[in-house]
């Protein structure tokens, strides 16, 4: 009797390569409709987003209400002559304090002059000049605490260099809230009709405060009445008190410091 041949035989070259294609089909990825679905979507997502950008930007002012493109024009090229008259004050002092026969004394003035300026921006010394008068009337009492704060706002951005309210002085710190017996400014309770006055440009002021879709556009929104006048003098009497620091201190002046 013969022994079996137990000599290993050569795999067959075409049962493995059928293996390898049913592995490779078992670890591709394969695309549910959920997945397709999602994928859409995110596209879609993305090109509206890309849209939205684009015409955000392509717009700019373009946009916004003709009212709106006037009261920013106003605003900024009062700010501009602002800016222009600091500067021609600021060269012509330099000019002072660097040819002057005096130059101590126009130093002194320069000082002297600038600390008048910060006391009354600061609400510490009364002021006059030209500006306007303001009275809103609000018999239901119906326009809250923060129409009152864009009036002061809008008298700011005209170029108001000091405010009065009723008798409050109305500073960089100023806040108005609505509480249960009335409004209030600065922990003072105040009651219509409501006065301010504000010295500043009157031909600026007046048409910023009239303004379509401004301030007293929405004052009377609620319910209140206006009366703006212009004034050649205005006389802001009230003033506020201003807490000396507790920590800080001037620095002493050097013996060397010219």
């Amino acid at each position: 009797m013969s022994e079996p041949d137990t000599t290993p035989q050569p795999p067959d070259p075409g049962t493995s390569r059928s293996a390898w294609r049913t592995l490779g089909r078992a670890l591709a990825p394969r695309a549910t409709r959920a997945q397709v679905m999602a994928g859409i979507l995110c596209a879609l997502l993305g090109f509206a987003i890309v849209v939205q950008v684009q015409q955000n930007r392509s717009e700019g002012l373009s946009s916004l209400r003709q009212d709106e493109l006037v009261r920013i024009l106003d605003e900024v090229t009062q700010r501009t002559e602002e800016l222009e008259d600091q500067a021609a004050a600021l060269r012509q002092q330099r000019a002072e304090l660097v040819t002057g026969s005096d130059t101590q004394r126009a130093a002194q003035d320069a000082a002297m002059e600038r600390a008048a300026q910060q006391g009354i921006l600061a609400g510490r010394l009364p002021a006059e000049g030209p500006g306007v008068s303001l009275v809103v009337r609000d018999q239901r009492r119906e326009v809250p605490a923060l129409a009152l704060l864009n009036v002061v706002e809008e008298m700011r951005n005209a170029g108001a260099e000091a405010i009065q309210l009723n008798d409050v002085r109305v500073t960089a710190s100023t806040y108005l809230v609505d509480t249960p017996d009335g409004v209030e400014i600065d922990g003072v309770a105040i009651a219509p009709p409501y006065r301010w006055l504000a010295i500043g440009d009157p031909d600026v002021i007046v048409p910023a405060l009239n303004m379509p879709g401004g301030a007293l556009a929405v004052v009377r929104g609620y319910g209140g009445t206006s009366d703006v006048q212009p004034l050649e003098t205005v006389v802001v009497d009230a003033v506020r008190l201003v807490d000396p620091p507790q920590h800080a201190t001037p620095v002493p002046t050097s013996p060397d410091a010219g």
